[in-house]
């Protein structure tokens, strides 16, 4: 989406699973709690599920690429995981 158009993205129904910028298809991290210290890596785990193609009804179609963003503390941790998935040797 461009500058300014998150909204209209979001409310067309654009980030949801067959969307054009799937988020959160597993609900997020309140979908789960917010588990505390647990959150980057359920949210690494949620990328590999998609990746490898193992999310169920959630599944991205050709996903290949995941990017997850955590915070913590006061803010006094921030952390940006890109992963993608390559063919095997």
């Amino acid at each position: 989406a461009g500058r300014g158009e998150a909204a209209k993205l979001a409310a067309s129904g654009g980030l949801s699973v067959k969307g054009k910028l799937p988020t959160n298809t597993m609900g997020g991290l309140k979908a789960r709690g917010n588990p505390g210290g647990a959150t980057s890596l359920y949210q690494i785990v949620e990328i590999c599920w998609q990746l490898r193609g193992e999310a169920g009804e959630n599944q991205v179609s050709r996903a290949e690429v995941g990017v997850a963003q955590s915070l913590g503390g006061l803010y006094s941790l921030a952390a940006v995981t890109v992963l993608r998935r390559v063919k095997p040797c």
